[in-house]
């Protein structure tokens, strides 16, 4: 936006505090060279635009905004004579993009001295030399350890998830272990036991309804309802007396692997009425290793599904395979999250999960929405150790003001009010020295704020602390500036 140009008056410009040390030479120069602007009520430049112009305000009221999610947050207000906005960087030049930061607009009639952006860069290379390196350094060191710790952020989080992926692999992987060694000896039993029926003085009628049967109990196993544990024990034991009153030794050992089963005593009546009294124990026996044999494999299959699951969570939580971005399911993303971090949350936290599965897919970089949803969690549950390792963590979406809404709220001590407004500057901590760079937040902020065009907000009061991730429901044009 453009205002109307009025006359420039040296010493006007000399008695602002960002020039008062200048000689009247260098005076004249902007004068000269710059310009004075009277800007009535309304938007001098937008977030976002080239920035070709440093402003410094002489009268007037001025306020700065920032673009967060689809709203403009006022972030200054002020009728100070002097305060500066605009192309600031313009003495980096083409190293960094030079665009507008803020939003800025004037309440009232005001006037600002105006230098364009190519020539506030001459003058301060030109009169501030030192100051230049000094402002170059700090900045691009500053980009630069950032960028380092982030790095290391990245690689703290890493560790924790592998060594959380490599523990909930391990347990699966080594129950398949054992059930397969089992399978393997109760095969063998099952062959010594039908090698001992085939021996004994029975037709081929007798031997193909013990076949028939086995394979209908077999059947039974995939259909076993679940029980309690007081029903369990009511079959357990009207199972073992059935078992002894039949001469079936050591009953009670095989009634557990029945009821686990789905046998009752009703089927046992039916493989008592298809053999001869000699050999039903042997006939049962045959049936308990069959029923054994069906849930070791169930195991190893749910094991290996288990493994298959983590698998595929770990994928999906890194996005190797996928493009970089794209419309996804936030559910996915969570849940994939949340199993990758289920050995770090631990037995004394609990997960509830408060999903709408009405919400539509948004447009997203995934790999990075699941660092945001890795460190929140992160922050959840470190909260909540440090409170004991007990409480709830609840993860709940929903539709709030036509964004999508995603919530992790946790049970731990809150934060403080005191700190709340500084929790997501860089290298702010709470964690003890060593548990964390200060930089989770900040990372969360820029990928949520920054190329998400989305919004990262904060409510919190002891036992009850809520961080909410919006995002928009449309798709932008994605920000390939670096976070």
């Amino acid at each position: 936006m453009s205002g109307q140009v009025v006359a420039c008056s040296p010493q006007e410009v000399g008695s602002l505090f960002l020039f008062e040390k200048l000689s009247d030479e260098q005076l004249g120069r902007l004068c000269a060279q710059g310009r004075v602007e009277l800007f009535q009520p309304g938007p001098v430049y937008a977030e976002g635009e080239p920035a070709t112009c440093f402003y410094v305000m002489i009268e007037g009221t001025v306020v700065l905004s920032r673009r967060v999610g689809g709203d403009d947050v006022e972030v200054i207000r002020t009728s100070q004579p002097g305060v500066y906005a605009g192309a600031m960087q313009a003495y980096l030049g083409d190293r960094v993009q030079q665009v507008y930061n803020n939003s800025m607009r004037v309440t009232g009639p005001t006037r600002f001295f105006v230098l364009p952006a190519e020539l506030f860069s001459e003058v301060v290379h030109e009169w501030f030399p030192m100051a230049v390196h000094l402002l170059e350094g700090l900045f691009f060191g500053t980009k630069n350890t950032q960028a380092m710790i982030g790095q290391r952020e990245r690689l703290l989080a890493l560790g924790s998830l592998s060594a959380g992926l490599t523990h909930e692999l391990n347990n699966p992987a080594a129950a398949a272990v054992r059930a397969t060694s089992t399978l393997r000896e109760r095969v063998a039993k099952m062959r010594r036991k039908l090698g001992l029926i085939a021996e004994g003085p029975f037709s081929r009628d007798v031997l193909a309804r013990l076949v028939e049967i086995q394979e209908r109990t077999a059947e039974r196993v995939a259909k076993a309802p679940a029980l309690s544990p007081l029903e369990a024990s009511d079959r357990e034991d009207t199972l073992t007396d059935w078992l002894e009153d039949h001469g079936v030794e050591q009953g009670w050992q095989l009634a557990p692997t029945f009821v686990q089963a789905g046998v009752d005593v009703d089927w046992l009546e039916q493989v008592a009425a298809a053999v001869d009294e000699e050999i039903l124990p042997n006939a049962v026996g045959w049936l308990n290793y069959t029923i054994e044999t069906e849930l070791l494999m169930n195991e190893i299959e749910d094991s290996t599904t288990r493994i298959s699951h983590l698998v595929d969570a770990a994928k999906q939580y890194s996005q190797l395979d996928r493009a970089p971005y794209r419309v996804v399911d936030v559910h996915e993303l969570l849940d994939s999250t949340l199993l990758m971090l289920s050995g770090k949350i631990g037995r004394g936290i609990q997960v509830v999960k408060e999903y709408d599965r009405t919400l539509p897919p948004v447009p997203a970089y995934p790999a990075e929405l699941n660092q945001v949803w890795t460190n929140l969690v992160d922050n959840a549950v470190s909260a909540m150790n440090s409170a004991g390792g007990e409480g709830t963590l609840t993860v709940r979406t929903a539709l709030h003001n036509e964004q999508l809404l995603v919530e992790f709220r946790d049970t731990g001590p809150g934060v403080p009010p005191e700190i709340e407004d500084r929790i997501f500057d860089p290298f702010f901590t709470t964690k003890p020295v060593g548990e964390g760079t200060g930089l989770g937040l900040d990372i969360s902020w820029r990928i949520v704020v920054n190329k998400h065009h989305g919004a990262l907000r904060v409510e919190s009061v002891p036992g009850d602390t809520r961080f909410q991730v919006l995002l928009p429901l449309t798709a932008e044009t994605p920000d390939e500036e670096p976070v």
